[in-house]
């Protein structure tokens, strides 16, 4: 069953009905207005009998393996109800390698309802902890990792968000006092741990997150209006651990309104929007990945690549939670997952 139907909901719609071994059964939006309508229609494919419903108690009712969980925030007595229902939940809100304390309220609920919770995604849940990790088995004595995003935020189709939540286009201490970094840190923060905890650096390693903004210079058109001088343009998320004045692990985000008329003058370079994993141990890895960034900004606002790789990530981790036993799954916990062969070439 799919929860909620965002971008990445419908990214993840696609994907269930292109894999192999699933099969969609139910859809819980929060729209009145989806209430009703059918599944495929409301992604822009041919109907496939299944209904749009409001009623969480319906999804509950029903019977089904997996939840795809992806609203916009989560909601822990959701996720709690649905895995005692029976329902096994894979969700890219949260969850990845989560604290003893955050995990006790839905870790209950999964052994209760003899069920798996998994958290992934992309940024965070792969670029931020799993990259670096998998890139980390090639190197020897191992003494920074680092998982970093630069993508052009006009390819964001949410300007709610990116106007009212992000404060794209409000004042510089707007941006910083707003609520960004705390939700950004609720899962970045966990990548950190993790990349922590399995490389094996110092438990007394210390933990620091900033956040950095940039500013137009001159009238910048985006989806969500014209930015003006002064308003924000730009900004910088990053979440370090030292050990002692060692760095030793670095995660981050670079979101820009484009790369004009910015102060400072943020450029994402010759390299253009990426994403980058490094591993610094004997030997050295970088790598750089391309291509879960659109190539217009008009490209983005129709279907947004790293939105679909996230979705997809989750879909593609389902067989494996459901076969896993009950309680919170992260990938430590889980084989290698991979996707499936298009239909055609099965």
């Amino acid at each position: 069953m799919q929860w909620a139907t965002g971008s990445v909901g419908k990214a993840a719609i696609e994907a269930i009905l292109l894999h192999p071994e699933l099969e969609l059964v139910g859809c819980w939006v929060h729209s009145e207005a989806k209430q009703g309508q059918d599944v495929g229609e409301l992604v822009g494919v041919d109907p496939i009998g299944v209904l749009a419903t409001t009623s969480q108690q319906e999804i509950l009712d029903l019977d089904a393996d997996c939840v795809v969980y992806a609203p916009l925030i989560p909601n822990h007595n959701e996720v709690a109800a649905l895995l005692r229902s029976g329902k096994n939940v894979v969700t890219p809100v949260g969850w990845f390698y989560p604290t003893d304390k955050d995990a006790a309220p839905v870790a209950a609920a999964a052994l209760e309802g003899g069920t798996t919770l998994h958290g992934t995604g992309i940024n965070p849940g792969g670029i931020t902890e799993l990259h670096p990790l998998m890139f980390s088995a090639l190197s020897s004595a191992v003494t920074f990792v680092r998982g970093e995003e630069f993508s052009d935020i006009r390819t964001y189709n949410a300007p709610d968000v990116v106007r009212h939540i992000m404060c794209f286009g409000g004042t510089a201490d707007e941006a910083r006092n707003g609520p960004m970094l705390g939700l950004l840190s609720g899962g970045f923060l966990q990548s950190l741990h993790m990349c922590l905890d399995v490389l094996g650096f110092s438990d007394q390693a210390e933990v620091r997150s900033t956040q950095e903004v940039a500013v137009a210079t001159a009238p910048i058109d985006t989806p969500i209006g014209t930015i003006l001088p002064g308003q924000v343009a730009g900004q910088r998320f990053i979440w370090e651990a030292f050990v002692g004045e060692a760095c030793v692990v670095r995660i981050a985000v670079n979101w820009l309104m484009g790369e004009e008329h910015l102060e400072p003058a943020w450029s994402f370079g010759p390299e253009g929007e990426r994403f980058e994993v490094e591993v610094k141990g004997d030997p050295d890895t970088f790598v750089t990945i391309k291509g879960w960034q659109p190539t217009t900004v008009a490209e983005g606002l129709v279907r947004n690549p790293g939105i679909v790789a996230t979705a997809v990530h989750c879909v593609n981790s389902i067989p494996y939670v459901v076969a896993a036993g009950p309680g919170i799954k992260t990938y430590l916990d889980l084989p290698l997952i991979a996707g499936r062969a298009h239909p055609d070439l099965a």
